[in-house]
Parts: C-alpha cells; structure tokens; sequence
C-alpha cells in the first residue's frame, strides 16, 4: 500500500510541515485522536509515503516508512513521554503538541526523503481524510485517479 499525508501549512514565522520534511529536520509524522483513528495499525515498515500540502492539488515529496510505533489508552505521563521520547524526530511546536495530545497515537518514521519535481497533479474527491491509504498513487492523480473509498482504511 502507499499513503498521502496531507501536511498543514500553517507554522511559526511561515515554516512549513512539508519544508522540514523535506530539508531532513523532521523524519516522523505524528496522527492522534480520542480513539483508534487512520494511519493506527495500518502503516507498515517498506510502505511509501507521498506528501503534499493542505490545500494545495500537488503531491510534492515522497518517502519510505522505516519504523510505526502504535499506542492506545495512554495516559497523560505516557503521552508526554512518548513526545519526549521522540522530540527531535518530531520537530513540533507547542501547537502541535496540544493538537496531537491524544490517548490514541500513531508515530510513522521514514527515511530517504525525495522531492517530486514536477510534483505530481493530485485529484482531489469530496470524501477524502488527511491520510489516504491506496493501492498505488496513480489512483489519486488527474488523468489517472479511481473514486476513492475507504475499504483499504476501515479498522
């Protein structure tokens, strides 16, 4: 399988998710909530990653998923100790911790990091999350996209 991340645009001073990714500083995504939510339990070592940007149409990086570590029910110490743990992979502001302090989290890590030039045209559906899972990115891309369902991402 094969992921899209969406990432937020939206940082301190103008920084951008997908600007860190790409210069190195940050090599593991975080996505949390109340309860079991995707990615949790359904991103695996070797799979590929494509990024693009909130609000933008274009896939612009890709990776490889090198390690996921899958948390539930944790408590409000062990959610501060796995940030802690994981900090500098991390790279998150103080906004992000707050948006990301869950009992439910999945942490996907991922290694050699390209820039897609050109990116790649996304086609965007009105039932898309933030994270897709797809059998192969072509099924995402104008000319070549599927209607998109969430069978591959159910629980």
């Amino acid at each position: 399988m094969v992921h899209v991340v969406y990432c937020d645009n939206a940082g301190k001073k103008g920084e951008r998710i997908l600007d860190k990714i790409i210069s190195g500083e940050k090599t593991m995504i975080i996505r949390s909530a109340s309860g079991r939510k995707i990615p949790h339990s359904r991103v695996f070592e070797g799979e590929t990653l494509y990024f693009m940007e909130k609000g933008s149409m274009e896939i612009s990086a890709k990776a490889i998923v090198t390690s996921v570590q899958n948390y539930v029910k944790l408590s409000e110490e062990e959610i501060n100790q796995v940030f802690s743990d994981n900090e500098s992979k991390l790279a998150l502001t103080q906004k992000q911790k707050d948006r990301w302090h869950k009992k439910c989290i999945c942490l996907t890590e991922f290694a050699n990091v390209e820039k897609i030039e050109p990116p790649l045209p996304f086609e965007k559906q009105s039932n898309m999350d933030d994270w897709l899972i797809i059998e192969k990115i072509e099924d995402v891309l104008v000319g070549t996209s599927i209607p998109y369902n969430y069978d591959k991402s159910k629980l």
